[in-house]
């Protein structure tokens, strides 16, 4: 706490308060999203939006433990708080709040409340008032679910918790140094749900094959991820076979990398393939691995029109972008083996990287 300037004619009273006048209250909210990367919100009896689980810290309290209280109250789990995601001001005259409220602002604290397995989802015991129920929801519903400050914090957590840049400063829900996650606007639209089954192995014969995606690593590790800046929207560098590539998905892949991204890779190794069943015809999608021997300046896709954000993550990072459920795992663990097989080593947990920009 600082203290009064020695020349100071204020007395200690008088000093604190002045300090009392400039007091804001102070909450919590906690972050928990299951397997498939949706978020836990809470439909209450008292207000007309959902609320993440939370609520205020109470006289003497740390901001910490009054998040993990929360979380037992409202949810009736256990949760061992250990890390914080973001802190917002909340200005006063952000709030609609009564005159009667006199609402000073707020610092709101949003902590990770981690990934919650079937297991720990079937514990939840919910109180016999207040809340009413729960559901996890694709973070692009936040904004039509929640108040438009909750959303704007919900959202800016879940961007720096998947970016890894430890605990982010807000403002009324909004980075003050943001990411290229918050400029691109990741999450803001639903991301495509293709939960297919995954096998580590070439797609059979006679299996239509619709699409060649690679995993291209950097050599520290990272691979190279599209963001579209309309969307937000995030996938990884392949696309469509065409006639000219006669049936060479590699030759696909090497097309369409360069096309999206200005990509060059070396000599790939295949990852294996999941298995569509929601067309009309089942087909394939072959994933590959290989290293990025070069990415040029970026440029607009000549196919889509579209100039993609090139940033590098880690594949964790990556997948935490993608719909892609159970299988992910397995489809993970077979890009490690790939990257062991191609010298790569494994990319430490770091934030990502944006690649240059337009020349």
């Amino acid at each position: 706490m600082s203290t009064p300037p020695a020349d100071s004619a204020m007395t200690d009273e008088e000093y604190g308060a002045l300090r009392a006048s400039a007091a804001l209250w102070c909450g919590t909210s906690v972050l928990i999203t299951d397997v498939f990367g949706r978020v836990l919100v809470q439909h209450v009896d008292y207000l007309d939006t959902c609320l993440l689980p939370g609520g205020g810290v109470d006289k003497g309290e740390s901001p910490a433990h009054a998040a993990g209280r929360e979380v037992r109250e409202e949810l009736g789990v256990t949760l061992r708080v250990e890390h914080g995601l973001a802190v917002d001001w909340v200005s006063a005259d952000s709030v609609d709040a009564p005159a009667a409220m006199r609402f000073p602002g707020e610092i709101l604290h949003v902590f990770d409340g981690g990934t919650w397995d079937d297991d720990r989802i079937a514990a939840i015991r919910l109180p016999d008032h207040e809340i009413d129920s729960i559901e996890f929801v694709e973070p692009a519903r936040l904004p039509d679910l929640l108040s438009p400050r909750d959303a704007r914090r919900a959202l800016s957590a879940l961007r720096a918790r998947i970016n890894a840049t430890g605990a982010v400063v807000l403002e009324n829900g909004l980075p003050i140094a943001p990411s290229v996650l918050d400029r691109a606007g990741i999450l803001r639209t639903d991301r495509p749900e293709h939960r297919f089954a995954f096998h580590p192995a070439a797609a059979p014969t006679g299996l239509p094959v619709r699409q060649s995606w690679g995993w291209l690593f950097d050599a520290d590790g990272r691979v190279l991820v599209l963001l579209d800046p309309q969307s937000g929207a995030a996938c990884l560098p392949g696309g469509t076979p065409e006639p000219v590539d006669q049936d060479d998905w590699v030759a696909t892949l090497r097309r369409e990398a360069y096309e999206e991204a200005t990509a060059r890779f070396g000599e790939p190794v295949l990852v294996g393939h999941v298995c569509d069943t929601d067309t009309d015809t089942a087909c394939a999608r072959v994933r590959y691995a290989a290293a990025l021997t070069s990415v040029g300046p970026r440029r607009v896709d000549p196919a889509t029109g579209v100039a993609h954000i090139r940033i590098l993550a880690t594949p964790e990072q990556a997948l935490e972008l993608f719909d892609w459920g159970r299988p992910a795992a397995e489809q993970l663990a077979a890009v490690h083996r790939a990257r062991e097989r191609l010298g790569i080593r494994r990319a430490a947990r770091q934030p990502v990287t944006e690649l240059p920009p337009i020349a």
